[in-house]
């Protein structure tokens, strides 16, 4: 046997912790183990650190010495490269749960919280030693630099081993390792790492600086005052134009020298291109949102006094396309009772459940929909009410919630939402918010079930204000349950469901219907001379200063003026006569009048009785 290595005090040091943290952990240490782990001791003292050795000489001392390289890297003495990791075996997972049994203990707590399996916890683990490995810090004390850092370097390292689906695959655990540790306290960001930059940065590269430049400084003023989705919109007009413009006219350099006649080319050009989904030319919205938001680029930065901005005015209103305001989709009550029905089936899955009965039932956007909080239901006196918060239109509001979807959503909270996590959001899966594509999913799992089609959130929500319209809400009730700012919003319902236009219609059916069910006639070939002469004198009537010519198969609404007057009094007496008008306004098919004397009878009955 080989005479063992004289150490340094410092490599001795080492190698006796070492030994007492195995035996510690309840682990074996051999002779060969401590000549292995004396052997790794003795390359770094000559070599003077583990960073001043090749990288093949690293992977053959961690090779020949695992045991004790694990325990260094675990305890955070020992930081190695991603590429090692990649291409020695190591079980850090195991190292890291021997020698750090109180992180270990607060990260199974902390993920059996969550409702993680056993499976998932151990790749998790692997994973934070991992991390442990590459930066030194302790498994419980890794934070958001640590972590970002780590993730990116180990998935590059696996994709440059010509292993791209292990790098996927590590991806998928490090992004679900991130939830862990942000609901544990340990994160402070959901975000996902940018694999390259984004388009907003390298999209402008091809512009003329001095567009470019004013570009961003117009952003950067309308980013303090808007929404951040109505920003990028507005990049994303100003940055297309701008590309645009350097493909096509690069000989222009600023927006002082913009004509008029690059506006109509790009007007054009904007007109016929294919939208990014469906390939079909923009909608006219579409077109006109991005003439307006240049329209505001280019006067403001001339009214505020930029460097080469528009000489003139180049966008006027008339350039404008006219939009189609087409009526809101909705689901008449058919569909919306099969919708209804289709998502309490039993088998459904909750969250789907939930998601489609809030929508609904309440008729909120999808935006507010994900941003509702678990203390959302609120009690105002003896009802309860749904907290809406702030969305499109900038302001919350209170709306009544039923007592079926108070109880669901009671349901929801105590059996099925997720517990323990550092989130107050209301609707939670797999231990994150749902996302707008998830709402959508539910959405068309129901519609498909219940066999009518697709249905999107908003649809739901038109279909909601034309359910109350339809049963007489007012148009103020509609507009705050809707959150609309102005009745001009809501008026869009009313086309839908215009009561008056409704009820004028079907007073007139009637007397239009009477027209074309009255008795059939003899052939014209069949009425002689005399009988045609009779029967104009009998349909003549003597009035004061002529005669009436009306056809015997018209109704008249002053032949029955007496009978149909609220002050009109008749007793038995007069039964027999007025059958005998009756029958006479049956004969003739005048069905109004018949009405008429049919209410009197009907009158006279009942007093009799």
């Amino acid at each position: 046997m080989p005479a063992a290595l004289a150490l340094t005090p410092k490599g001795t040091d080492q190698l006796e912790r070492y030994v007492a943290a195995m035996q510690a952990a309840g682990l074996r240490t051999g002779d060969s183990t401590r000549q292995a782990a004396r052997s790794f001791c003795d390359k770094l003292e000559r070599a003077g650190g583990f960073d001043q050795l090749a990288p093949a000489a690293q992977v053959d001392a961690v090779d020949k010495a695992r045991s004790f390289a694990q325990w260094q890297m675990v305890t955070g003495q020992l930081t190695v490269t991603p590429d090692l990791l990649g291409k020695v075996y190591l079980r850090l997972g195991t190292a890291a749960r021997a020698h750090c049994p109180d992180a270990y203990a607060w990260f199974v707590a902390a993920a059996q919280q969550q409702g993680l399996r056993t499976s998932d916890i151990s790749l998790q683990w692997s994973t934070l030693a991992k991390i442990t490995a590459l930066t030194g810090v302790a498994p419980d004390h890794i934070g958001d630099v640590e972590f970002g850092a780590a993730r990116q370097a180990v998935i590059d390292a696996y994709i440059a081993h010509d292993t791209p689906s292990a790098g996927r695959n590590m991806a998928a655990i490090f992004h679900r390792l991130q939830l862990t540790l942000f609901h544990a306290g340990r994160l402070d960001s959901l975000a996902r790492p940018l694999r390259r930059p984004s388009v907003k940065v390298t999209g402008w590269s091809v512009v003329a600086p001095a567009i470019a430049a004013n570009a961003r400084r117009y952003l950067a003023q309308v980013e303090l005052s808007l929404r951040p989705s109505t920003v990028s919109h507005i990049e994303h007009d100003l940055r297309e134009f701008s590309t645009w413009l350097a493909e096509t006219h690069p000989q222009v350099e600023s927006c002082a020298e913009l004509q008029r006649d690059h506006i109509e080319a790009y007007k054009a050009w904007v007109s016929t291109k294919p939208a990014r989904y469906t390939g079909k030319p923009l909608a006219r919205i579409s077109v006109k949102n991005r003439l307006i938001n240049l329209h505001c680029f280019f006067d403001r930065t001339t009214d505020w006094g930029y460097p080469n901005s528009p000489t003139r005015p180049l966008i006027f209103h008339g350039d404008l396309p006219i939009v189609d305001k087409p009526l809101p989709r909705f689901l008449d009550d058919a569909a919306a009772t099969k919708l209804a029905r289709a998502a309490r089936r039993d088998e459904v899955d909750p969250l789907d459940r939930v998601i489609v009965e809030i929508l609904a039932r309440t008729g909120i956007r999808k935006g507010e929909l994900l941003g509702l909080t678990i203390d959302a239901v609120v009690q105002i006196g003896s009802a309860f009410w749904l907290r809406i918060p702030i969305g499109k239109l900038h302001n919350d509001r209170y709306i009544p919630l039923h007592p079926q979807l108070k109880d669901l959503l009671d349901d929801w909270i105590d059996n099925h939402r997720p517990t323990g996590l550092r989130t107050d959001r209301l609707l939670i899966e797999r231990n994150r918010p749902v996302t707008s594509l998830r709402v959508s999913a539910a959405l068309d799992r129901i519609a498909d079930e219940a066999g009518i089609g697709h249905v999107t959130a908003h649809q739901l929500r038109h279909t909601l204000a034309t359910q109350a319209i339809n049963r007489g809400m007012s148009l103020d009730a509609i507009a705050a349950l809707l959150g609309h700012k102005t009745l001009a919003m809501t008026m869009v319902y009313a086309r839908i469901a215009d009561k008056t236009v409704a009820d004028e219609y079907f007073a007139v059916t009637e007397k239009v219907e009477s027209l074309y069910d009255r008795p059939r006639e003899l052939p014209a070939d069949d009425e002689g001379t005399e009988m045609r002469k009779l029967r104009a004198e009998m349909h003549q009537r003597m009035l004061g200063n002529g005669h009436c010519a009306r056809p015997v198969q018209m109704d008249c609404h002053f032949e029955s003026i007496c009978e149909s007057c609220t002050f009109f009094v008749t007793t038995l007496e007069f039964r027999p006569t007025l059958q005998r008008q009756r029958n006479d306004a049956a004969d003739k098919g005048q069905i109004g009048r018949q009405k008429i004397f049919d209410g009197l009878l009907a009158r006279l009955d009942n007093q009799a009785s």
